[in-house]
């Protein structure tokens, strides 16, 4: 198979899964690695056969497969800005300050762990950095994004339902968030 023409319509789960020979779960096989890219090539009820880059193909539980929102980029086509990942990642490094500055309160003693959970409820966050390679994701459009270096397109995306965020309860300005909102 051309790996240049190979177009994956989904990815396998963080965590990897389970495959079998056949849509038969007394034919168990290899596991496909996490964030796999795969394409959909048949489905039978809850059972998918996909087909991996290296031309190998299996079935798996299609509930668990997470769609690509859009056709991947062409190789060899010309790098384009998409996006600029300085907002995602001022977003992620919010809601880190966040989070942290809820941890320092709930571990001085001055937030209950009832509080705590009432607060981080529904936040998520995720930022992997890799050199110039970048995963960041999108809690407003539920979506992995990656950027190399030129541009920020979506990775993943899941049709997670969010929870109902809780109320927001100010939190107590730390030392750190002190010291940003003073920066010019």
């Amino acid at each position: 198979m051309d790996e240049f023409a190979f177009r994956p319509t989904h990815i396998a789960p963080p965590g990897g899964m389970a495959t079998w020979e056949a849509p038969d779960p007394a034919r168990p096989s290899a596991r496909l690695d996490e964030l796999l890219p795969v394409r959909l090539v048949a489905r039978q009820g809850d059972w998918a056969r996909v087909l991996c880059s290296n031309g190998w193909s299996a079935w798996v539980d299609a509930r668990l497969l997470i769609t690509l929102p859009d056709a991947p980029p062409v190789v060899g086509g010309p790098p384009s800005r998409t996006a600029d990942p300085r907002p995602a990642l001022a977003d992620a490094a919010a809601a880190l300050d966040r989070h942290r500055a809820l941890l320092e309160r709930l571990a001085a003693g001055t937030l209950d762990l009832e509080s705590f959970r009432e607060q981080t409820r529904g936040l998520r966050i995720g930022l992997v950095v890799d050199g110039e390679a970048l995963w960041v994701f999108d809690p407003a459009h539920d979506r992995w994004c990656y950027c190399d270096g030129l541009q920020l397109q979506t990775y993943a995306a899941t049709d997670r339902v969010e929870p109902e965020p809780a109320s927001p309860v100010p939190a107590e300005p730390d030392d750190y968030a002190r010291t940003r909102a003073a920066e010019p």
